[in-house]
């Protein structure tokens, strides 16, 4: 008798299909495969067509039917990931026609199983299967070679299947007009779904099959076959227990027939560290009998651990590692060598420069005598960073210690630099960049964060070009807060030795960047700061000018101007608003940009700055623009005061250059090659090395004092005979028009904000918010009655929904946010045991602390399907959801929040030529009076945000249009900041004046402005 059985009386074709791939189970395992994923699709597609509780997603393939959330939630997680493993593996046969093994096919016929347990149990209305109905393996054993299916058999059944995609949409788009048989069957199948759900299911779904699975899964995605009888289950002697023997799960072999590694698989409930000592035990005999001590892993499906226990103590890891790599880790027990016995490679790094060397060597001890694997080294922009840690990686490899290296950087400029000097000082390494080269193959792989995150996700030959363990050292260029944030996924995927570089001083990094290099807050690994490196003379420092703008300052008032100005302002063109009557000084050089600004900043710029070629030409320049159009601007501004230079002599680049951008950046890194000036938007702040820089221009507000100390960086490089043999570069000029210096000048204590949230980030967490905020107030209300008129979907409400209501349904959006994450996603793969947590509704019932930091620090910001419209909805989302919150906990921002709503309706009213605004006139004009205010609920708001959102995208955008004007501007004299970040600048200064007053001449251009010298 088949397993399938209970499925013939009310599912017949499912039945069929079933039943089929039962029969080529133990005849053609890619068959096998193909009559599973067929039964599932039909099973899936049944409960679409049938149960009126499942919301047809946008395409209506299998793929996009089984992760649409309101099956996920219908059929739970078990069910869901069984009929993944399903169609994933009929997709490999049919699709991609890759071999099927047969323990495999036989594992998708087990599993298919449960998937129609679960469909009759669920759907049945007449007799459904016994909660205690079991799986018969043996009925798999019955061979008949006539029933064999050819391949092109096979393919064209999946065509007809395929052909069929749309009809669910076709025949559901008008629900209102269902023939009245459909209509009948679909009411039978809710009612009988709503009777299984309201019992409980005792039905064992064997999940720790589906852990083993999910194991066998990541172990094929490193290349382990699992295809002969001593890869599973392998028997070791001299246990200590009454038998003396145990069962190793998987031993992972060398091609010498040696065991590599050995996994201990523990059940899902468990802690996967609960095999730790089992795993120590086999490890044990297995060295015993083969001479030769394999490195444990030991998972329960979600969290898996190393413990090469020669080296290491265990750790967590994202996986598990590939045959060379294991062959690797165990030869390196006796052939690496000792760091401190290692010589560094001084013609890369440390010759003539001791702190370099002390920084390589402090990393080196942490390493080898500490027995640490993360370094933070904290260094003054211009110190050498990159060179620092290619000697580094120089030491490493020489040494034995690493193979394969990954150097992340957040700009593609900045990799491509690193590239650079990589194959300078290490050709050897074979270095290859990944954002321009992703298929060669090399030792060192240099990489943007985003271009990484991408690879990870990549296969070939279905093994993970890039597994867990392919990268023996990762360095992090500019470790802070941010990359933590963003990208800390990559660290935790990969089983590296970890080493971040960043020139923030270290008593400004953030606890969270100390923390991800197990670091105590303030101690990083080595620093060498800016004062430090300015008074050895490894760099050279800053001589700050602050030079005041009256406009740049002080904005501009219609009041304050001259007759004549003020007929040129009313002639300007305002755009669509009303003449102002005055532009703030946060406006300038945002939307206002005025010529006599400008020029007068180019003139003086010109006049004072440092100049090359016997003071013949402006030396390097960078000018830090507000935005692209003021770079633009400024751009023009000095092509028309200096029409002989034919344009190449400023150049604006930045992120909007184009293609080519690069090539603007190389031609200014040489010394004699135009541009001279770049005017730059963010694009040169960080990571631009370019020694002949000597003026430096602040034409935008900075606040951040790590982004402010690294454009100041820019100019601290020291550039050998620039001005001319034996004339050295020896400060640079930072000319600030926006008055950057009196700031940071007072050594403000600022912390750098955090990286922003995501606006989904900020939607699940406000939703969230408001489920504990209305929980909060029924508990306080003692159960008071409310009013509980009934939802209905926003596109027909009439009615507010109650409160009960709304938390429903904020739970239900939360849910659905959920199972819209792909556990296949490296990111995701990371936090499953927390996702598949908050994938039972038990776990919404009440939300405390501990689960709010939980949801909303690992599961908010993680990549989901569900998709909730528009930005702009999203953004009236977010704000009717604080506007809620702030009634219910009485919160000050009630007034501000109120204020936006208002501007929104006002703005809708101006639309009203749209159907679906006018449509909602009566709301739109309701809101906006006092009397709908006096009396405004929870859910009151909440019909707004439904009635509302959709509509918020029609609101023209309010964009003020850029100005261009030409008012007489004031410029006032340069004044000397002295900044005490540089506290040495003084007496290295001296030192250097010392050294040359006795005897060698220089080309000095006289600055007739200001009395200072240009050279």
């Amino acid at each position: 008798m088949s397993n399938f059985t209970f499925l013939a009386a009310e599912f017949p074709t499912i039945h069929e299909a079933a039943v089929e791939a039962e029969r080529q189970a133990a005849v053609s395992p890619t068959a096998a495969a193909f009559f599973a994923g067929k039964t599932v699709e039909l099973a899936i597609k049944w409960a679409f067509r049938n149960d009126p509780g499942l919301k047809l997603p946008y395409q209506d393939n299998i793929a996009a039917l089984l992760h649409e959330p309101s099956f996920r939630r219908a059929a739970g997680e078990a069910v869901f990931a069984k009929a993944k493993f399903i169609n994933t593996l009929r997709n490999r046969a049919v699709h991609e026609e890759k071999t099927i093994r047969p323990g495999d096919a036989t594992g998708a016929v087990k599993e298919l199983f449960h998937v129609c347990f679960w469909l009759a149990r669920t759907y049945a209305r007449k007799a459904k299967p016994a909660d205690g109905l079991a799986f018969d393996v043996s009925v798999l054993a019955r061979r008949d070679e006539t029933l064999k299916k050819a391949f092109a058999h096979l393919k064209a059944q999946q065509a007809e299947l395929d052909a069929k995609n749309g009809e669910l949409t076709k025949l559901l788009s008008d629900r209102q007009n269902l023939d009245a048989e459909l209509q009948r069957l679909r009411a039978e199948v809710a009612a009988a779904r709503h009777a299984a759900e309201a019992i409980p299911s005792t039905h064992d779904y064997n999940e720790g099959e589906t852990r083993d699975r999910y194991i066998d899964l990541l172990l094929r995605e490193a290349g382990w076959a699992l295809d002969r009888p001593e890869d599973i289950e392998f028997r070791v002697e001299g246990m200590p227990n009454e038998q003396g023997v145990g069962f190793v799960d998987y031993v992972l072999w060398g091609a010498d027939g040696k065991p590599l590694g050995l996994v201990e698989a523990k059940r899902t409930r468990k802690d996967a560290r609960q095999g730790q000592q089992q795993a120590k035990l086999y490890a044990d005999r297995l060295e015993a009998r083969y001479g030769q001590r394999p490195v444990i892993f030991y998972s329960n499906g979600y969290e898996h651990w190393i413990w090469d226990d020669q080296t290491y103590p265990p750790r967590q890891v994202g996986g598990f590692y590939k045959r060379d790599e294991l062959e690797l880790l165990i030869q390196r027990r006796t052939s690496r060598k000792e760091l401190s016995e290692t010589r560094i490679d001084t013609r890369i790094a440390g010759h003539k420069r001791p702190y370099q060397q002390r920084a390589i060597r402090a990393i080196a001890k942490s390493f080898d005598d500490d027995g640490e694997r993360k370094a933070l080294l904290v260094m003054a922009t211009g110190s050498g960073k990159t060179r620092t840690v290619i000697a580094l990686v120089d030491l490493l490899m020489r040494a034995g210690w690493v193979k394969r290296v990954l150097f992340l950087a957040d700009r593609v400029a900045l990799v491509n630099q690193a590239t650079g000097a990589f194959k300078a000082h290490l050709p050897d390494s074979a270095p290859v960049n990944l954002v321009t080269e992703r298929t060669s193959e090399g030792r060192v792989f240099l990489s943007t964060y985003p271009t990484m995150m991408n690879l990870i996700e990549g296969r070939v030959d279905e093994k993970r070009k890039f597994g867990p363990g392919h990268f023996d050292l990762i360095v992090i260029d500019e470790a802070h807060r941010s990359v933590n944030q963003r990208y800390r996924a990559i660290f935790e995927y990969f089983d590296s030795f970890l080493v971040g570089l960043t020139a923030t001083p270290k008593d400004e990094i953030d606890h969270n960047t100390y923390s991800l290099f197990d670091l105590e807050d303030g101690v990083p690994t080595d620093a060498y700061s800016l004062d430090e490196a300015v008074a050895d003379g490894h760099l050279v420092p800053p001589k700050a000018i602050s030079v005041p703008l009256k406009i740049v300052r002080s904005g501009l008032r219609y009041d304050d101007l001259s007759d004549e100005e003020k007929d040129r302002w009313d002639m300007l063109e305002w755009g669509e608003e009303e003449v102002p009557d005055s532009v703030d000084a946060a406006e300038v050089n945002k939307r206002l940009f005025n010529t006599d600004t400008v020029d007068l900043v180019i003139a003086h710029l010109m006049t004072n700055a440092i100049k090359v070629e016997g003071g013949d030409r402006l030396g390097k320049t960078i000018i830090f623009a507000k935005n692209q159009a003021h770079a633009v601007f400024i751009e023009a501004r000095f092509n028309a005061a200096y029409p002989n230079l034919a344009g190449h002599f400023a150049r604006v680049i930045t992120y909007e250059s184009g293609p080519y951008a690069q090539t603007l950046i190389d031609d200014f890194s040489k010394k004699t090659k135009a541009p001279h000036i770049a005017i730059s938007v963010d694009m040169l702040d960080t990571g631009i090395d370019v020694p002949e820089v000597v003026n430096l221009v602040f034409f935008k507000q900075v606040r951040s004092k790590t982004k402010f100390w690294q454009m100041m960086g820019r100019g601290t490089r020291l550039c050998p005979d620039l001005f001319g043999p034996g004339q050295d570069k020896e400060f640079f000029l930072v000319f600030d028009y926006c008055q950057n210096l009196e700031f940071f000048g007072a050594n403000p204590e600022l912390k750098d904000a955090s990286a922003a949230k995501s606006l989904s980030e900020r939607l699940f967490a406000a939703r969230l918010d408001l489920v504990r905020a209305l929980d909060e107030k029924k508990h306080k209300s003692d159960g008071l009655a409310e009013d509980t008129t009934p939802f209905k979907t926003p596109s027909d409400v009439a009615l507010p929904p109650t409160e009960e209501d709304i938390r429903t349904d904020a739970v239900d959006v939360l849910r659905e946010i959920v199972a819209g994450l792909n556990l296949d996603n490296f990111i995701v793969r990371q936090r499953r045991r927390t996702v598949e947590k908050y994938q039972t509704p038990e776990a919404w019932i009440a939300i405390d602390d501990e689960k709010r930091k939980e949801l909303v620090d690992e599961v908010a910001p993680l990549p989901s399907a569900k998709q909730f419209g528009t930005e702009e909805a999203k953004r009236f989302d977010l704000l009717m959801f604080s506007l809620q919150l702030a009634l219910l906990k009485g919160s000050r921002r009630f007034d501000t929040l109120k204020k936006q709503l208002l501007e929104i309706a006002s703005a809708l009213e101006d639309q009203t030529g749209i159907p679906a605004i006018a449509h909602q006139a009566v709301l739109i004009e309701e809101i906006q009076t006092d009397i709908w205010w006096e009396g405004v609920s929870v859910p009151l708001l909440e019909l707004v945000r439904l009635r509302l959102r959709d509509l918020v995208q029609h609101i023209e955008k309010g964009r003020k249009a850029i100005v261009y004007s030409d008012f007489a501007d004031e410029i006032g004299e340069g004044v000397e900041v002295d900044l005490p970040q540089v506290g040495e600048a003084d007496f290295a200064r001296f030192k250097q004046k010392a050294r040359h007053s006795s005897g060698s001449t220089r080309t000095i251009s006289s600055c007739t402005s200001c009395g200072r010298e240009s050279r």
